[in-house]
């Protein structure tokens, strides 16, 4: 990554990554703030790689496991479960047919711009959770609010122990 590119990225975060609030009473803030948490927790593991690094799958078993792929299946896990399903949003899925196609990379897939992908939708996803309570059905009633973010923040923590290990054997950064 460019300095330029370091710099850009940088104006680009206004969140910080900081631990949940320990003494949080309310439980839709809470889970909001481990997600995000998370988030940027996974936005810090592909910073920095270039787009060779970040689009190399290293485990043998796992051909399309790769940094990039992560990130854009983070990105369609929110659309599917936030907008779509909790809000009922009319927005197209990014993981149409089998097997998911979210982890695929096209060529034009970098760094910086499937970060910027996963950064936009993380505002539908606010607007998506706006004035509703856990205990509130989702659009296509099957779930409750609840369910369905403690659902995303799983999945978020399960890819980010994915992002942990390839950031390691990408240039042997390790830590949060």
């Amino acid at each position: 990554m460019s300095a330029t590119d370091r710099e850009d990225q940088s104006a680009q975060d206004l969140r910080v990554r900081r631990w949940p609030d320990e003494l949080a009473h309310d439980e839709l803030r809470l889970q909001w703030q481990f997600l995000d948490f998370l988030r940027m927790t996974a936005v810090g593991k592909v910073s920095g790689l270039d787009r060779a690094s970040a689009a190399t799958a290293p485990v043998a078993t796992s051909p399309r496991l790769t940094a990039l792929g992560v990130l854009k299946h983070l990105t369609a896990v929110e659309r599917h479960w936030i907008s779509i399903v909790v809000a009922g949003a009319d927005l197209p899925s990014l993981w149409p047919g089998a097997p998911d196609p979210s982890w695929d990379l096209s060529d034009v897939d970098t760094p910086r711009s499937v970060i910027a992908a996963y950064r936009r939708e993380w505002g539908l996803s606010a607007a998506a959770l706006t004035g509703v309570s856990p205990d509130d059905l989702t659009a296509e009633g099957r779930h409750t609010v609840r369910w369905v973010l403690a659902h995303v923040v799983q999945e978020t923590g399960r890819h980010v122990g994915h992002l942990d290990l390839l950031r390691e054997l990408a240039d042997g950064s390790v830590g949060e």
